[in-house]
């Protein structure tokens, strides 16, 4: 367990976080720690949360809220604590994990004298017609509330950001659909709202007594329908969308139809679906009069927030704080599609100092050329200036030296750190936006990491068609290009005539 606490503001001790693993907890640790607050993290595999940035400023604590006796430690000593889980993909029976979940959450905080649980649930107006989902969602802020312990409850709708499984699925359909075909929930209304206000509001909360014991809606600053939503989205991002109505399309159907559009699994799109169906609406102004310096604004606006993030470096802090709790080992190759960006990372094991790396990496391209395949890569260059890109013909400033800012074939130096790092921005044309990064770090063992990461932000259906039909050779020239780096990377007087040790694992 790690735990290196900060000094708690105002009259709040420690804060407890469920759900650090995931897309809103996972965002409200950092925001906690920089307003000063002592922060424990409870987590079924705390090793998952190891390599965040704030990992080394928390308290770490195992536990399940689905097994009662395993709360009381991480439990103690808690002032506020925040529910942000849900069974939500874990398939048939999740609405009972959910109450059961909450029930034993609830009478652990009671028992701990915890001063008040706050929860994110769904917003809707509790009918007949309400969804399982969203019927859920609300009945686990009432089974909090049956233990004794204060709730502050906060529901939301769509919440709009890289990353939210309702973002992500408008993301997907609209990007790789020219022609959607809509069913009847796409024309239900509904108050999406920003992931930054929704982090405002939860925070804020532990400032706010008054919000002790209340339920308070959260949303935008505009009423939409999804449909809207999607027209808007890609609007922003230049698509031209178009919309046919087609009132038959059941949810399991529309679910299965996710599943294979979008990296959404039926078992999570299906409910969701279902939800969809409800109108989602503030119609309580409360939170306007508990926060009034908070002012959520239009969903245009959010999307436009959240589409800032579609770069190499924000994208790789995110995919390495996700991957953190992978093996070990040292993966060969990892394909990974994040937030609307896809990834393939490779990686391998030099016997090199990682200045060495570094100095190969960044002597690619110009009159030496890019080491395998250089045909190939004349080849694209070619073609690039046939559709009037700048091909090949810029070569490099300087046979060795790189600076930020400097043309690289068709390639725009983005970023570099020196003896670690170079990202490459591509210039070509392609459907999308396109970065090549090179890291070189050296391990305790004396041995240097090779990271090469290829990025690729597809814009509509043509960047996807572009990625994935050209992946086989991509794979190809990536695989064979890495290697080549590794071993030019080892003095001659070491590398005799074996290849590189590398692709450990």
């Amino acid at each position: 367990m790690v735990c290196l606490v900060s000094v708690k503001r105002g009259s709040t001790g420690l804060i407890l976080v469920t759900g650090a693993t995931g897309y809103i907890g996972g965002r409200l640790v950092p925001r906690l720690l920089q307003s000063g607050y002592r922060v424990r993290c409870l987590a079924r595999d705390p090793d998952r949360l190891w390599g965040r940035s704030w990992s080394n400023s928390v308290e770490l604590a195992k536990g399940d809220v689905l097994v009662a006796e395993c709360l009381e430690s991480p439990m103690r000593g808690v002032h506020t604590a925040y529910y942000l889980i849900h069974s939500l993909g874990s398939g048939a029976g999740f609405h009972r994990k959910d109450l059961e979940a909450a029930e034993n959450f609830g009478k652990a905080a009671r028992a701990a004298g915890v001063r008040r649980v706050i929860y994110l649930g769904g917003l809707a107006e509790n009918s007949p017609g309400l969804s399982e989902h969203l019927r859920s969602r609300q009945q686990t802020g009432d089974s909090l509330r049956e233990t004794g312990v204060s709730v502050t409850e906060f529901r939301a709708g769509v919440i709009v950001g890289s990353g939210s499984v309702s973002f992500e699925m408008i993301r997907y359909l609209t990007e790789r659909l020219p022609v959607m075909v809509c069913p009847r929930w796409v024309f239900t209304r509904t108050q999406p709202i920003g992931v930054r206000e929704v982090l405002q509001y939860l925070t804020a909360a532990l400032e706010v007594p008054e919000s002790d014991g209340r339920i308070i809606e959260i949303g935008g600053k505009e009423v939409v329908t999804y449909g809207e939503m999607m027209l808007t989205y890609g609007s922003v991002r230049g698509l031209r969308r178009w919309m046919v109505p087609v009132p038959v399309l059941t949810p399991r159907l529309s679910s299965y139809w996710i599943n294979v559009v979008t990296p959404i699994p039926a078992a999570i799109a299906r409910p969701l679906v279902e939800g969809l169906r409800n109108e989602n609406i503030v119609h309580d102004l409360l939170a306007r009069e508990l926060f009034p310096g908070i002012r959520p604004v239009g969903y245009r606006s959010a999307v436009e927030r959240a589409l800032e993030k579609l770069e190499a470096s924000d994208i790789e802090t995110s995919w390495s704080d996700a991957l953190s709790a992978t093996s070990s080992l040292l993966q060969p190759v990892i394909l990974a599609t994040r937030e609307g960006m896809i990834l393939e990372h490779r990686q391998r094991q030099v016997s090199a100092a990682p200045e060495d790396v570094y100095r190969v990496f960044t002597a690619l391209g110009g009159r030496r050329g890019w080491l395998f395949w250089n045909w190939a890569w004349r080849c694209r260059g070619f073609l690039d200036r046939l559709i009037g890109g700048v091909g090949l013909r810029r070569g490099r400033r300087d046979p060795s030296d790189l600076r930020v800012g400097d043309a690289l074939d068709f390639w725009r130096v983005e970023a570099a750190e020196p003896g670690k790092m170079l990202r490459l921005r591509a210039e070509m044309k392609v459907p999308g936006k396109a970065w090549l990064q090179f890291k070189a770090n050296l391990e305790d063992d004396g041995q240097t990491i090779l990271s090469q990461t290829a990025f690729f932000a597809p814009k509509g259906l043509p960047g996807w068609i572009y990625w994935y039909g050209l992946y086989p050779i991509h794979a190809l020239i990536f695989s064979g290009l890495i290697k080549r780096i590794a071993k030019e990377s080892i003095p001659v007087e070491d590398s005799g005539d074996k290849e590189p040790r590398s692709d450990r694992g």
